[in-house]
């Protein structure tokens, strides 16, 4: 498995609450769910293409 780079992300506890009820109706931590959005926003950026070569977080495996 490839090395992930943490970081730490600030945001209104509103956005929070909201990610998390969103998290949770599709079966993925929250930090699952960023990721999951913000493959889904380079993807479509890139035209449809992968955004990276795997995708294993996709299935919303990783806790937060």
């Amino acid at each position: 498995m490839a090395a992930r780079k943490s970081f730490l992300l600030r945001m209104d506890p509103a956005l929070y609450a909201e990610l998390e009820r969103w998290a949770a109706d599709e079966f993925r931590s929250v930090n699952g769910q960023v990721e999951f959005i913000l493959r889904d926003a380079l993807r479509k950026r890139r035209g449809g293409a992968e955004a990276t070569p795997t995708s294993e977080t996709e299935s919303g495996d990783d806790a937060s």
